[in-house]
């Protein structure tokens, strides 16, 4: 009894002392450091290190101080690495991959690269991982904190022929960021429409020096290939032509050529279809393509005619992959590789009897109409 009420006498005067960076609490029946952490939204670690002489065992009724959140909130408005290593980072509550490698300006994959169990365990908190030796921390503010404080909002209207890879790539972003901006634009970019861009004041005045509406660099590495794809429509050209558009961004534009494919997935098959009404097998590569201001030619059998034919076992994400269904002579059907692995290629594409759908090599039918894969895009 009597150890009971010094030990409650040393907290409540610890309370006293500390009131403002910790909160007092009752022990009540059942409860556990774990159960109290969870309540007040804290870890139980905090809770022991705040309490370094209470019993393993809490006792019904004595007092806990657990850490007061809204204090160090107000006292720490950025968040700190303080408790990480050089080359490590601590994960705080709510951080993502793709926060982190913003703020240590590295990439995703890099990140995991360096943390093989993030592929199977992905993030904990508290949890230490490696950061890749080169890399800089940012800033220790959040991301949406950086955004407030030097990011300025562009008004865009979108111009005739433009797309949204050529608008995202101008501004500095994804499309997947400029969707994020702008909802409306998910399904088409209509001409006229007024885009509200939120980019670093750099990037702003960059792309507001450049008179042209569509991504110049881009632009011109392909534009001798539009001219070559141009001639496959209108005359013959044998099935290994070298015709192929060649691009410095190669992995982020096949990432993103793949994610748009996909995105796609539900929208139900329209024989002459380019648009989320609806596709046929070559209309959704046209369609796809095109969001990355490359042009296709129309037929799958015309499609089947450029880049350059290469064999099954050395496909590739992004190729085309082209097959003969129905018993016909020619090519007919067409869909974009998204994964190999073990001899079998998975492709996107849009099928008369289930629309835009994911399918395989592996399948009897598609193993047996199987034609051909062509590469298309090639890194310089």
């Amino acid at each position: 009894m009597v150890f009971r009420l010094i030990f409650v006498l040393f907290f409540v005067s610890v309370g006293a002392f500390s009131q403002e960076k910790y909160i007092k609490h009752k022990i009540s029946k059942g409860e556990n450091l774990t159960v109290i952490a969870k309540k007040y939204g804290v870890k139980a670690k905090d809770i022991a290190e705040a309490n370094p002489n209470a019993p393993k065992v809490l006792k019904l009724n004595s007092i806990l101080l657990i850490p007061n959140i809204n204090q160090a909130s107000e006292m720490k408005p950025t968040e700190t690495v303080s408790n990480s290593t050089p080359g490590t980072h601590e994960i705080q509550p709510k951080e993502t991959l793709w926060g982190i490698s913003k703020k240590y300006n590295v990439s995703v994959d890099d990140l995991k690269k360096a943390n093989p169990s993030l592929e199977t365990e992905g993030l904990k908190i508290g949890q230490q991982i490696n950061i890749p030796s080169k890399s800089i921390a940012v800033s220790e503010k959040p991301i949406d904190d950086l955004n407030i404080v030097t990011d300025v909002e562009v008004v865009v209207e979108v111009q005739p022929k433009e797309t949204k890879y050529a608008i995202a790539k101008k501004y500095g972003l994804t499309v997947a960021e400029l969707e994020k901006q702008n909802p409306f634009i998910k399904g088409k970019l209509p001409v006229g429409y007024v885009l509200k861009i939120r980019t670093s004041k750099e990037k702003a005045a960059a792309a507001q020096a450049l008179m042209q509406p569509v991504n110049p660099t881009l632009k011109d590495s392909i534009s001798v290939q539009n001219q070559n794809m141009q001639i496959a429509e209108n005359s013959e050209i044998k099935k290994d032509s070298s015709t192929i558009i060649r691009v410095s961004n190669h992995s982020d534009l096949i990432n993103q050529l793949v994610v748009n494919a996909i995105e796609n997935i539900g929208v139900r098959y329209r024989s002459g279809g380019t648009t989320k009404a609806g596709f046929d097998c070559s209309g959704l590569m046209i369609s796809t393509f095109s969001n990355f201001d490359i042009k296709l030619p129309r037929s799958s059998i015309e499609q089947s005619r450029i880049g350059v034919k290469v064999n099954s076992d050395e496909a590739q994400k992004g190729d085309l992959i082209f097959f003969r269904t129905n018993g016909r002579r020619q090519i007919n059907h067409v869909g974009m590789v998204i994964e190999v692995a073990d001899g079998e290629i998975k492709f996107v594409h849009s099928s008369t009897h289930g629309g835009v759908i994911i399918s395989s090599t592996k399948e009897p039918y598609y193993e047996r109409t199987f034609s051909q894969v062509n590469r298309v895009l090639e890194k310089f």
